[in-house]
């Protein structure tokens, strides 16, 4: 089985002025990713409004998805669902898109249910034939399930592999679940926007699962922290910062804005409500652009072209 590590960033679902998804854009995003270095792609994410989509739309995409990969990278498919037969459908459609693993948040309807999350995943594995990627993020994303019942899940689940825990403090949870779940996961991954990533990584995660809008300069971090290069690791997570910052409040709002700027995509529409981004925001977001353009001088136009 093919192994999961490294930086998976999320597809965002790209549309267009109307609203209607833009599939060309969205492949221009994709192939960005795989160019730029990275080690798997994941899609439908929360940074992919995935609860924006239809239940037809999510299925086209990932089948899509699976045609442009051609195995090319790792493909992790979002299965995320309050309802099992559609969490079901999403995992098959993405195993017939050649994905290696299933990610799916923690459904809110069994957070006082251990019994009822425990045979939700099992019936996710068991319809897919895939790994599981249990997907712990807090509320109101998800309910932040605690570490024992996730362990326990585990445990009891064979076809899960693995865990991005989101919720805070996520070094210290990474650091506890490995300890509670033994060798029942084979890897924990990181989220949030990889803004604790050295922490998680210090701590064994196996990965980050961020947005996809600098993932060349993730990449490069990854690379210089599993070479040994703690320092030049820290350095490039610090300039990092002051952007995810700003990416922790606007979201996907930010994620598209960086991607119109990059040439990748044509329009930062987006169906999920959130804040805007005004005329100082904007102009802000090119100045932390501009700071960083020695480390995104990859041109992702020209590259994905």
């Amino acid at each position: 089985m093919t192994e999961l590590k490294g930086v998976l960033p999320i597809l965002p679902t790209i549309f267009t002025d109307a609203g209607t998804i833009d599939e060309a854009g969205t492949r221009r995003v994709l192939e960005y990713i795989i160019a730029s270095g990275a080690q798997g792609v994941v899609f439908p994410g929360l940074a992919s409004e995935y609860d924006m989509l239809s239940r037809d739309e999510r299925l086209h995409l990932t089948a899509l998805i699976g045609e442009w990969l051609g195995g090319r990278i790792p493909f992790v498919v979002g299965a995320s669902s309050e309802d099992t037969a559609d969490a079901i459908a999403y995992a098959e459609a993405g195993a017939r898109a050649g994905a290696q693993a299933a990610m799916i948040l923690t459904p809110k309807a069994y957070a006082a249910d251990a019994g009822g999350m425990q045979a939700f995943f099992e019936a996710a594995h068991a319809g897919s034939g895939i790994a599981i990627m249990v997907q712990n993020a807090p509320a109101p994303m998800g309910i932040g399930l605690p570490l024992e019942q996730v362990a326990q899940l585990a445990h009891a689940v064979p076809g899960i592999l693995y865990v991005k825990e989101e919720a805070a403090p996520s070094g210290q949870r990474i650091t506890r679940l490995s300890e509670l779940a033994g060798t029942s996961l084979d890897a924990v991954f990181g989220g949030a926007g990889a803004r604790y990533v050295i922490d998680e990584l210090v701590r064994g995660a196996r990965g980050t699962m961020p947005a996809c809008e600098v993932t060349e300069l993730h990449v490069r971090m990854l690379a210089a922290f599993g070479e040994g290069r703690e320092a030049e690791a820290r350095d490039l997570f610090e300039r990092t910062l002051p952007l995810l910052s700003m990416q922790a409040v606007f979201r996907w709002r930010l994620t598209k804005a960086v991607l119109l700027r990059r040439g990748l995509i044509d329009s930062a529409f987006t169906r999920a409500p959130g804040p805007e981004l005004d005329r100082y925001d904007n102009a802000e977001l090119d100045a932390l652009l501009g700071r960083l353009a020695d480390l995104l001088s990859f041109d992702p136009a020209r590259k994905a072209a």
